[in-house]
């Protein structure tokens, strides 16, 4: 049963981005399915409001964003957004968590992980939003475009930055400078997705991830993340300052103290975040 179409979807014109909790789990919905799931101003706002709230609330460790219908995302719904374009203003407000994880001005940066599971058509935005998460679940009917060279505009959502760190240059290039469309086959050679799977079977996929990922200290899982983040965009000698400072806070929490206590009892660690 393919768990991602929903009869209940909103027929509002701008979409929307649901949130439900699960657990320790922030599911984040994209819901346009009418439209391919084009992205509104409207949708912009929400999804960052859904970020942030992922970062401010305690009791969430980890956030799965996935998309209702067919499709994870055609992109930018270019009617509503051309003009923000025009106006050189963005879509998310300012002091809200980046959905893509710039570190531009005004913008705050995500600590906490995020998985995403993608389905058929994902183009443009959908791949930005991909690369600026931390895991990715392909079906395996996807189709991947970034194709705003066939718009006559340049992609500004990450693409630029992130897909010759994962792929390296001669591949980015290739994809980027044609617009072509790509199979899940090959987002998985250029370490675009982590892992493809049946279609259907995507969204339960990364949900299981997240949850395997909850169940984890939740300080050392922000450690790292931030750790291995620091090492991409300055390099490793920058990111190894941080070893000794943050391993000795972390040493020091109420977690180190338990997950000591469940190794030496050969039970599982009952994790606070403390």
């Amino acid at each position: 049963m393919n768990t991602l179409v929903n009869p209940e979807a909103t027929a509002h014109p701008e979409g929307s981005v649901d949130c439900t909790v699960q657990g320790a789990v922030l599911m984040i919905s994209i819901n346009r399915p009418a439209k391919r799931n084009g992205f509104t101003p409207k949708m912009f706002r929400e999804l960052g409001e859904a970020y942030t709230r992922l970062d401010d609330e305690p009791a969430l460790r980890v956030g799965v964003l996935h998309a209702l219908g067919s499709h994870f995302t055609a992109g930018l719904d270019l009617p509503t957004i051309a003009p923000l374009m025009r106006r050189g203003e963005k879509s998310v407000p300012l002091g809200l968590v980046d959905p893509l994880n710039l570190a531009m001005p005004g913008y705050r940066r995500r600590t906490k992980p995020m998985v995403v599971a993608v389905q058929g058509i994902t183009y443009t935005l959908g791949i930005e939003l991909m690369l600026a998460a931390d895991i990715v679940v392909a079906a395996d009917d996807c189709r991947f475009s970034q194709l705003e060279v066939k718009r006559g505009i340049m992609a500004t959502g990450g693409a630029t930055l992130r897909m010759a760190e994962r792929s390296g240059l001669g591949n980015a290039m290739l994809h980027l400078l044609t617009g072509d469309i790509f199979d899940s086959a090959e987002a998985l050679r250029l370490n675009f997705v982590q892992r493809v799977v049946p279609a259907g079977q995507q969204l339960a996929e990364a949900v299981k991830i997240a949850n395997s990922i909850a169940a984890q200290a939740p300080l050392a899982v922000i450690a790292t993340r931030l750790n291995v983040l620091k090492a991409i965009e300055n390099g490793p000698v920058v990111a190894m300052d941080d070893f000794i400072p943050v391993q000795t806070r972390l040493s020091n929490s109420s977690d180190a103290a338990e997950g000591v206590a469940s190794f030496v009892e050969r039970r599982d660690a009952r994790f606070t975040g403390q």
